[in-house]
């Protein structure tokens, strides 16, 4: 898929599917657009998702694309992104 073995919207795909609701989702700097369909699918079943920021971002192709599509319910710098993981799983939105 995308040209990319592996292929992030793959490994997304199968967590939205599996894991649903009791995932969070991130996508950090990349080229290209692998990830922004799954990070969205992911979003669509509940999960999570964030995306890292422009200005933290190397290359803000990935990040960007999941943005532009709405997939990201959360946009952090890289500095930030542990930090919203532990207050997702703390706030109890992993499914429980």
């Amino acid at each position: 898929m995308n040209r990319h073995k592996p292929s992030v919207d793959v490994m997304f795909d199968a967590v939205a599917e599996v894991v649903g609701a009791k995932a969070v989702g991130v996508l950090l700097t990349g080229m290209g657009q692998d990830g922004a369909k799954g990070l969205l699918n992911m979003k669509n079943q509940g999960a999570e998702t964030i995306a890292q920021d422009q200005k933290s971002s190397v290359v803000w192709g990935m990040p960007k694309a999941a943005i532009d599509i709405g997939g990201a319910t959360h946009v952090a710098s890289l500095s930030h992104v542990p930090q919203a993981l532990c207050d997702l799983t703390k706030s109890g939105h992993t499914g429980d």
